[in-house]
């Protein structure tokens, strides 16, 4: 009896890597001869990468933008992983065209952690909270008071002198007080007010377009150690208002591990948002049953993927014998024996061309 490979009928790209990915052909093909800049990898697939690059799509970073020669008449593509507003921003000062393809999951996430963060830095006057220190030198010039400067801007403010430190704290009112006149400011964070914990990849372009929101005030944790070092350090505020939010394609049993030990150390409440893409979250529990139902599991996504190592782990935790490549050449026969169901399956990065590819060279190296 000879192997049987089965490809998993689930793997493959995810809708939002599909627009994406559409959006980029869709250009290409309209525009012969012409390139089409991607703010970073447009998925994390060496190999569609290739594939993409032979008809004129081109990856640079951030730092290329304004080096994009004759920009007006150039387009950039934001990816599917969304990105911060200064990258916008970036793009008009540069003066390029720009394809948004930011995953709708993605920026539902991006509205909902802001919205969230505006919430917790409400003050008791409604607006964003104020915390204001300003350090007088000995050696200065009789300066004004901090109260004299904020007092009509800031009506409902309550004035606490210190030695040679005053501090206001209140709503943020229609207008800035004038600080000029002081050798130094100093603005110092109000811990009375919640924070916001993202559970990603640190670095991932997800996670620094989730920062870009809320101006880079969160504490970013990947998995359970990371947590229990920002718990001991102190990094977490465990006496004020959390809020949890996660990259959309992290696991969604970790995601729940890490509510979990969250929550119980929360002293004035933890809100959890479920943030994980329902595509991916339910690509957990398939693909749990089809590492299990094969005697062999051949996973292929690429070296980068993030997503690639989180379903990869998972596949392994179900079958010993499961194997991850990122392309069809490192497949080793002696992975397999005769009469042996083989599975091929991939991360949401991942083509299905590549996955067909796979398969069809697995059965060609075993024979069938």
């Amino acid at each position: 009896m000879a192997l049987k490979v089965e490809i998993d009928k689930r793997s493959g790209f995810c809708g939002g890597v599909i627009r994406a990915i559409s959006e980029a052909e869709r250009f290409l093909d309209g525009n012969p001869g012409k390139k089409l800049y991607s703010l970073g990898a447009i998925v994390h697939n060496e190999a569609e990468l290739e594939r993409l690059g032979a008809k004129g799509l081109v990856t640079i970073s951030h730092d290329d933008v304004r080096s994009i020669p004759s920009p007006e008449n150039e387009t950039l593509l934001i990816r599917a992983h969304g990105e911060p507003p200064q990258t916008y921003e970036l793009a008009r000062e540069a003066g390029v065209n720009v394809i948004d393809c930011t995953c709708p999951v993605v920026l539902k996430l991006q509205r909902d952690i802001r919205e969230a963060y505006t919430s917790l830095m409400k003050g008791t006057s409604g607006g964003c909270r104020l915390a204001l220190a300003v350090r007088t030198p000995r050696s200065a010039r009789p300066l004004p008071t901090l109260g004299e400067i904020v007092k009509t801007s800031f009506p409902s403010l309550s004035i606490e002198p210190g030695p040679s430190l005053l501090r206001a704290e209140g709503g943020y009112g229609p207008s800035m007080p004038d600080l000029t006149a002081f050798r130094s400011v100093a603005v110092s964070p109000d811990t009375t007010t919640g924070q916001i914990i993202i559970f990603g990849k640190v670095g991932h372009a997800e996670v620094l377009g989730l920062l870009g929101q809320v101006g880079g005030d969160a504490v970013v944790i990947e998995n359970m150690r990371m947590l229990l070092d920002a718990l001991e350090e102190g990094r977490i505020r465990v006496d004020s208002p959390l809020e949890i939010f996660s990259q959309t394609t992290k696991s969604p049993v970790e995601y729940s591990e890490i509510c979990k030990v969250l929550s119980e150390r929360a002293k004035a409440g933890l809100k959890v948002h479920q943030t994980i893409c329902s595509q991916v979250a339910s690509r957990h529990e398939e693909l749990s049953r089809f590492a299990e139902t094969h005697d062999v599991i051949v996973f292929v996504s690429g070296v980068s993927s993030s997503n690639g190592k989180v379903l990869f782990d998972l596949c392994l935790s179900r079958n010993p014998r499961s194997h991850h490549i990122s392309s069809p050449a490192e497949i080793d026969p002696s992975w397999f024996r005769p009469d042996e169901t083989v599975g091929v399956c991939g991360a949401t990065s991942t083509p299905r061309w590549l996955l067909e590819e796979v398969a069809n060279i697995i059965c060609m190296k075993s024979g069938n």
